[in-house]
Formats: C-alpha cells, structure tokens, sequence
C-alpha cells in the first residue's frame, strides 16, 4: 500500500462520536486505497452511516481524525466537498424537476459554467440508461430510476471519492444488479469508493475489503475470503427430514464442535464450522441416526460471507428463526 494511494484515499484515525449517552463510534481506524472499494457492513446501529457523516463533512468527530484525498474533513471540509459525492439511503432528488433540471440544478451547485453542467448531465443520464425519461418529473419515476437518478447526481462533481449509504435499499434484484453494473465501471475510471450495505452479497460482489463494525467498533476487516476463514475451512450442512426435531439434532451433535453451531427453526437446517469436515460428518451422521433423527440432506462446502459475518458479530444478522447455539 503506498503512500501515494492512501494520500489520495482515506485514512481515519481514532474517530470517536457520541450523542449524549449513546456511543456511536468508539476509536475507529480505517484506510481506505485509491481506486478500490471498501465495504462497511454492521448490524442496524452499528455506527456506519455516522462514520459516513463524518467522512462527508456533515458531522464533526468529537475526537480522532479523518483524512479525505488529502483532506482534513474537519479543518478542510469545503475543499474537501468540492471533490467528493454522496449518495445518502434516501434519494436526494427534486421529484417536481425533471431528472435533467435535477442534475443541471447539482451542477450549478457546483459552480460549473450552464454549457459544462449541461452536457455533464446528457453523458450521465446516457450512463445510467435515463435518456428516454430525462424530461420527465422525478415524482413519474420508479424507485430505481430514482436511485440511478440519485446516483448520477452524486457524480456530476467528477469526485475522486465517492460515499454511498445503502445504495441498492429496497431495489428489485434487477435494478440491483444494474447498479452493481455502473458502480464496477467506476471503480475501473479510477474513483475511490466506501459503501456501507445491509446485502452481503452485494459486498461479496464489489469490494476489494470489507470492515465490520459493532457497537461502534471496528471488530474485523479483511478481505472476503479472509472473514470466511475466520468461520472455519469448511462448513457442515444438515438438512432435518422434521425441522420439530432441530433441538434434539443439536443436543446430539454438540459435542462435535466447540461452539458456532447455528440453526434455523423454520427451514430445520443446521450449519457448523469444520476443520476436518469428513471426520465430522460421519460423526454426525452416526449421532444423528442413534438419536433417531432423520436428515433430508447433507452438504460440506465453503463458509458464506453471511456466516462468516453472523460468527463474527455473534448476531443473528435479522434472519427469521436463525440463532446461534454455544
């Protein structure tokens, strides 16, 4: 990692951040590389978008610093907003403009001459495929329209470093992957992005590492096949012929592991994190069946970045039914 790559990307040191009582970020590090993508995933209230604020200028840190491109985000926060985008979890859009007045709107904003904000806004409304809705009024447009929409306004400053917040909430696969599409060319144009997302998949589809935070701490980061290690070499999948019969599965095959094993009551699925899968899985197999529990399917494989990110956080990640057996 040079030092020109982490001078032109972002370096955050001790940040800290509370709102009363309530710690929202507790002695933060993070580096972040030109030209990469870097994931900042957590559980609901982990501290990401109040990280993200800070970054953008739109909160200050009560202790720590946060250097963006170069730029102090404190001391230097109205340089440092002329060469970065945001694209926050709502869209930020006038929905009585049309989507070209809305990104003309961002360019004067930027104070870019009418002729340059005008023909910066055709080439974007031509990337995200807005072209054949571009006079039209905002409030007419899909939720996804709205956040390509979104998106491209955050673009219209040509920043070197792009924040999006949950950029693909509540977007139809089809309009996530489209997403997915237009942030990966991007990245290969030269920006810097830091993404903070609640769809593991969509971070084990665009980022370069990922950071986890919980309660305010960063408590792991690394790359996706580094956070999957963490849960073991392999992972031991059961599936129950009778999901009523999952907790007598687990007292059955709990001594086999030291701890880890997750089940989901409704599906009757139980996954545990092997070292030697085979050994284990004729273990298990042979307890399962002494205990007369029937299994509809058994599958050794990788771990998921789901379950790595469910081991590490020790929570149950909002999964209906899932828990976590010590």
């Amino acid at each position: 990692m040079s030092g020109e790559n982490l001078s032109e990307g972002i370096s955050v040191r001790g940040v800290s951040k509370s709102f009363g009582s309530i710690i929202a970020l507790d002695n933060v590090n993070l580096e972040v590389t030109k030209g990469t993508v870097t994931a900042l995933l957590g559980p609901n209230g982990a501290g990401k978008t109040t990280l993200i604020r800070i970054l953008t200028t739109l909160l200050f840190p009560d202790s720590g610093t946060a250097i963006v491109s170069g730029y102090d985000a404190v001391r230097d926060a109205r340089r440092l907003r002329s060469i970065i985008g945001l694209a926050g979890q709502n869209a930020a859009v006038d929905e009585n403009l049309t989507g070209r007045e809305n990104l003309e709107l961002v360019g004067r904003l930027y104070h870019i001459s009418k002729s340059e904000a005008k023909a910066r806004s055709n080439r974007l409304l031509s990337k995200f495929e807005l072209t054949e809705f571009a006079d039209r009024r905002v409030k007419t447009y899909s939720g996804g329209m709205r956040r390509r929409l979104d998106l491209a306004a955050s673009l219209v400053g040509n920043p070197k470093i792009l924040f999006l917040d949950e950029p693909t909430a509540g977007l139809d696969p089809r309009s996530r992957m489209a997403l997915w599409s237009v942030i990966k060319e991007l990245v290969k144009e030269g920006v810097t992005m830091l993404l903070t997302t609640q769809y593991l998949e969509e971070a084990d589809h665009l980022a370069d590492r990922m950071v986890i935070l919980n309660r305010g701490k960063v408590i792991a980061e690394g790359t996706s096949d580094e956070l999957k290690s963490r849960v073991g070499g392999s992972v031991l999948e059961l599936r129950l012929g009778e999901p009523r019969e999952l907790e007598q599965a687990v007292k059955a095959i709990s001594g086999l592991t030291n701890g880890g094993i997750q089940s989901n009551s409704e599906s009757g699925i139980i996954t545990i994190p092997v070292v030697d899968g085979t050994s284990i899985l004729v273990s298990a197999i042979r307890r399962l069946d002494e205990a007369g529990v029937k299994v509809s399917g058994i599958e050794l494989r990788k771990p998921t970045l789901d379950e790595a990110f469910l081991s590490i956080t020790g929570e149950g990640g909002g999964r209906a039914g899932l828990k976590e057996v010590v």
